[in-house]
């Protein structure tokens, strides 16, 4: 690996060191999202090295060639993110509207979606704590960070249209979407039997 290293030119070498950090503050990276798309190419040019480089630290990437993604996922719990209820309950409701909007959409298209879509989508599946707007929009920045959505406007606005990254596929792995509304009527069924637990 070294070997291959120094025989890299120094702004290969620059490449190489900023794609891995990306990776390791990010998780995710996507073809798509406009300041990913250098490190990506990076990343598949020297896949092998990255693998190497990674192996070292008891990591792993994991290459999606047709939708362009990459993830970096580790052997123990110590590479997960912590997720809050609504920070859980909003990117599973992406991922529907992933499911829902490749529907109309061709391959060549982003899924876009706006933010009133997460509230109507939200209402729709009758959760009975209200998202409030500061936990929606600080889930919003926590997963545009992991490379998951790209947000094209003012995030403060709910008509901003979000692009819901193909990275979305490995954050939550299941072909089975009555699996992601279960999931959701789970976190919900659990907090209301846990309140009520406590009412009584």
């Amino acid at each position: 690996m070294l070997d291959a290293l120094e025989k890299m030119t120094v702004t290969q070498q620059q490449q190489f060191q900023d794609t891995a950090n990306k990776l390791l503050q990010s998780t995710f990276l996507s073809r798509d999202k406009r300041d990913n798309k250098e490190a990506y190419y990076f990343l598949m040019s020297y896949k092998d090295l990255f693998d190497e480089f990674f192996k070292i630290l008891g990591l792993e990437i994991t290459l999606d060639m047709p939708t362009g993604s990459v993830m970096l996922s580790g052997a123990t719990n110590a590479f997960s993110l912590k997720l809050r209820r609504d920070e859980t309950i909003v990117l599973l409701i992406l991922r529907l509207l992933y499911n829902e909007k490749m529907k109309d959409t061709s391959l060549n298209e982003n899924i876009v979606c706006a933010i009133s879509d997460i509230h109507e989508k939200y209402d729709y599946l009758e959760i009975k704590r209200k998202l409030n707007k500061t936990d929606l929009i600080s889930a919003i920045r926590l997963f545009r960070k992991y490379n998951l959505i790209e947000v094209t406007g003012d995030i403060q606005s709910s008509s901003t249209k979000l692009v819901i990254l193909p990275t979305i596929l490995m954050a939550i792995n299941t072909e089975d979407i009555t699996m992601v509304v279960n999931t959701i009527n789970k976190i919900t069924q659990d907090e209301y039997n846990k309140n009520n637990g406590e009412a009584n």
